[in-house]
């Protein structure tokens, strides 16, 4: 049974993790916008209602999906490492890794360059039209929501390392604010402006940059101007493969989607007609796929720029064979990540279709919650951590730093269309590297058991992860939730999974669907395990 109903348009349609951010889209919808338009609108009030989450210091991956051409785009608005950033700068200071938080572990903000480069490509309205509710958010008092107030209290020791994040949300007595109660950051809205009015030039060049690399180097950290000068996001090629009678796209690297993609054509090798929703077997498959396509991820990919990634190859029907041909039915493979695996970064998504039947698949992070807990002085700004939860210091590695190398990036987004290159499903879901699996879950959901938008979101969940256990060795655990029921449970621990069960509906992610009818109308499906919501025109 459903928590939720499906929400349904001829017109249009958004669906986010958050009421305001869907209301902001639907908003801009109303006005005449496309849908880039509403998704440009969409990132900037998240920015300001999920500061944990989000915001002008983090990076952007999207798909574009032009209804006229039946063109479908992607967009990295990933940012790139500094100049001065280099293995032997960390390991000469003592370092085996780069640091989680604080200011060595930001790369170079991307969104500002995305989302501007995405509305002269894609959009029709100004930037300066599509700010007014981040702005009113951030200058009057935005209400914390229940999510952001629970961060406030898990990654309270980390607020209180912090200056800028202390004086925003902690009250006078250190205590954390509540949910309902508001915070502001009338910086952030006057960061705004200046870009409304000065355009990209404001953040890389100019005074916004200037304030960055002077916070920076107040804090030891490596930006020079000419570092943000560089930032150029890409307008690519999506990269796909065929899924039963669809077409399944993703961003291609340093987006990870090339895995979330492996996973689905190793799983087409397989017939799922004969398998129940649910079922022990079903999930089992799934799982095992994970655990064969994130084991290449850390063989094979790095900044396309550094590394000759063998995306043909693993993409290959050939190669798909061979994978599932490893896959036993009896029992689990001994596979686990051969890097820490990234549970906790901190994302959100969300996806738009308009009335013209243009859509927008759009992911946004400043990767842990909280970013590096670094907020620039004066511009209200928090920096991402992505370069310290993303890059190793492994001399060789595929994903190793480098001076202007981007990192192999957890965000990815998703579209898929039927043979006629009609588009039928948009859809994401932060939550680090568990997206590639939440994808794939709620994709065999409705394609492979004819689930509704709604019911594909609310079924258990799971998540496979690396796992140190007590005796030092390391293992894979399933982390699943317990309405699967005790049958199937016993069933996978048969196989041999070990299991990890959690209440219903603990798993976290804030996954967003949208399936386009062959009569135009729009089914829309938002996840219950957020406080968000499908919303339409």
């Amino acid at each position: 049974m459903k928590h939720r109903g499906i929400v349904m348009s001829r017109k249009g349609m958004v669906a986010s993790a958050h009421p305001l951010i869907s209301s902001t889209g639907i908003d801009i919808l109303k006005k005449g916008g496309n849908a880039m338009d509403a998704a440009v609108a969409m990132a900037n009030t998240s920015g300001v209602v999920l500061p944990d989450m989000c915001g002008l210091g983090g990076d952007v991956f999207l798909l574009y999906y032009d209804a006229a051409s039946k063109k479908i785009s992607a967009l990295n608005g990933s940012g790139a490492a500094p100049e001065q950033a280099t293995i032997d700068y960390f390991k000469s200071h003592g370092m085996n890794h780069i640091p989680n938080d604080g200011i060595l572990s930001a790369a170079v903000p991307g969104e500002v360059d995305a989302c501007l480069l995405a509305l002269e490509k894609f959009g029709t309205m100004r930037f300066a039209d599509l700010c007014q509710d981040a702005i009113d958010l951030a200058e009057n008092g935005c209400p914390v929501s229940e999510k952001v107030a629970r961060h406030l209290h898990t990654d309270y020791d980390k607020i209180l390392r912090f200056e800028g994040l202390r004086k925003r949300f902690l009250k006078n007595d250190n205590e954390p604010l509540a949910a309902g109660e508001l915070y502001y950051n009338p910086e952030y809205a006057h960061s705004l402006r200046i870009i409304a009015e000065q355009g990209r030039d404001a953040f890389y060049e100019g005074e916004l940059a200037e304030k960055l690399v002077n916070h920076s180097e107040k804090h030891g950290g490596l930006f020079k101007l000419e570092d943000l000068k560089a930032m150029k996001s890409e307008i690519l090629e999506p990269i796909s493969v065929p899924y039963r009678n669809y077409r399944v796209f993703q961003t291609p690297p340093v987006s990870q989607g090339i895995i979330h993609l492996e996973e689905m054509n190793i799983l087409n090798q397989f017939d799922f007609s004969k398998l129940e929703p649910e079922s022990a077997e079903a999930i089992h498959l799934m799982v095992e796929a994970k655990k064969l396509a994130f084991n290449d991820r850390v063989r094979y990919f790095g900044d396309p720029s550094f590394v000759n990634n063998p995306i043909d190859m693993i993409l290959s029907e050939e190669y798909a064979k061979k994978q599932a041909s490893a896959i036993r039915m009896d029992r689990s493979l001994p596979i686990i990540d051969e890097i820490p695996f990234n549970e906790k970064g901190h994302t959100t998504s969300f996806v738009v279709v308009d009335s013209q039947g243009n859509a927008v698949s759009f992911i946004h992070s400043i990767s842990a919650s909280w970013g590096s807990g670094e907020e620039i002085e004066g511009c209200g700004i928090l920096l991402n951590n992505r370069l310290g939860s993303g890059f190793n210091l492994t001399e060789g590695h595929p994903n190793c730093l480098h001076p202007h190398k981007k990192t192999m990036h957890t965000l990815v987004t998703y579209m898929v269309t039927d043979n006629q290159g009609n588009l039928r499903w948009v859809g994401n879901t932060p939550g680090g590297d568990n997206q590639p699996q939440w994808n794939m879950q709620t994709l065999c959901n409705v394609i492979d058991f004819g689930m509704d938008v709604q019911t594909a979101l609310e079924t258990a969940k799971w998540t496979d992860a690396q796992s140190s256990n007590p005796c030092g060795s390391i293992t894979n655990v399933l982390k699943i939730e317990k309405q699967i029921g005790e049958e199937k449970l016993k069933q996978l621990q048969a196989m041999g999974h070990e299991l990890k069960v959690i209440e219903p509906y603990e798993c976290s992610g804030a996954s967003q669907l949208i399936e386009i009818k062959e009569n135009g109308v729009l089914f829309g499906g938002s996840d219950p395990r957020a406080d968000g919501c499908a919303m339409p025109l």
